[in-house]
């Protein structure tokens, strides 16, 4: 591992104006950034741990209805709010599919935002990724792609964003509180993250400095509640990546869908936000056929990238399934094996 200097600022200010330094990263869990170290995939010249700070940890109820959540607030904490799990069920869910729950104890909300692709050829340093070392080439392109993007690739990067948090969040139009060198700004989080274009190493919208302080949930998205779920397909049942995945939510009223939200995962190099399979299903009744159009319409722009092409079949399958659990309803506990398509829809939560 490189050395490098370690900063522990005393306020976000402070936080912001060190780590807008030349080669300097942020450090909340580093259940990401310290793997990448080891590996000397990411090579900081400085460290600025934003551990400490304060007013970043709470979860808050907003008198707009909205909910605020401090990005050094854990996947654990956050998953386990009973008041979050019964207004967002389908973002619990998602958290409490991710990872091993011990990472989630450790794993933060912004961390979570902004973690690395799991692209193999990334963290092989051996091989050419633009994304580690912009201009060197793509090796996952002529390489094992089964698991790579079918969305918003470009012929200079396949690779796919890992977070199964941020699906929902994109479907139910969650907000990003940014503190930078110029002040405070909000984003919506479906803008945080870029497609690769000609510029793959640019992962995000952040400038240097930039420090994500909280994520927003508006008060809207609390309608979704009753009809709202995540699904996830991977490889193993646990502590696995998604494969594909899809974040469902229904506003039904009088047997009809008034308003639609979906959002895939493990597809593109960020949560995608399906707009057109949403249109599709505003007004119609939630029926197999509507759910089959909604997903036809969802991976419309689809293109393998590799040996993959079985993943836009597998991505509509999963949309299908999606929307089908979410108009059964939100099950009344979170299923033991979250996200799982082998939970029972009924479902129970360990305590």
């Amino acid at each position: 591992m490189k050395r490098f200097d370690y900063v522990r600022p005393a306020t976000v200010t402070e936080a912001v104006a060190a780590a807008a330094q030349p080669g300097a990263v942020y450090l909340a869990a580093g259940t990401n950034l310290l793997d990448l170290m080891k590996g000397n995939i990411s090579r900081p010249d400085r460290l600025v741990d934003v551990t400490h700070l304060e007013g970043l940890d709470a979860i808050e109820r907003l008198a707009d209805g909205s909910l605020r959540i401090g990005a050094l607030v854990s996947n654990a904490d956050l998953a386990h709010d009973a008041d979050f799990a019964r207004s967002y069920p389908a973002v619990a869910e998602a958290l409490l599919s991710g990872a091993s729950a011990q990472l989630r104890n450790a794993a933060t909300v912004g961390g979570n935002l902004l973690q690395r692709t799991r692209c193999a050829y990334f963290y092989d340093t051996a091989s050419r990724c633009n994304r580690r070392e912009a201009g060197s080439g793509c090796d996952a392109r002529g390489g094992e792609n089964r698991t790579h993007a079918v969305l918003g690739w470009s012929e200079n990067c396949i690779a796919t964003h890992p977070s199964d948090f941020c699906v929902p969040l994109v479907a139910l139009d969650a907000i990003v509180e940014i503190e930078g060198r110029g002040g405070r700004r909000e984003i919506a989080l479906e803008e945080l993250h870029r497609l690769p274009g000609d510029t793959p190493e640019r992962e995000s919208a952040l400038e240097p400095g930039d420090l994500i302080v909280a994520v927003r949930l508006p008060k809207a998205a609390r309608e979704f509640a009753p009809h709202s779920r995540y699904l996830k397909v991977r490889e193993r049942t646990s502590y696995a990546f998604a494969m594909a995945s899809a974040a469902a939510a229904l506003r039904i009223e009088n047997g009809r869908i008034a308003e639609a939200r979906l959002a895939l995962g493990g597809v593109a190099a960020k949560p995608w936000r399906a707009l057109a399979a949403e249109d599709v299903l505003k007004g119609v009744a939630p029926t197999a056929d509507a759910f089959q159009e909604a997903a036809l319409r969802a991976l419309t722009d689809a293109k393998p990238s590799g040996d993959n092409a079985f993943k836009i079949e597998l991505a509509r399958r999963i949309v299908v399934r999606a929307l089908t659990l979410a108009a059964a309803g939100t099950p009344a506990r979170l299923p033991a094996l979250p996200a799982s398509p082998f939970a029972p829809t009924s479902g129970a939560i360990h305590a």
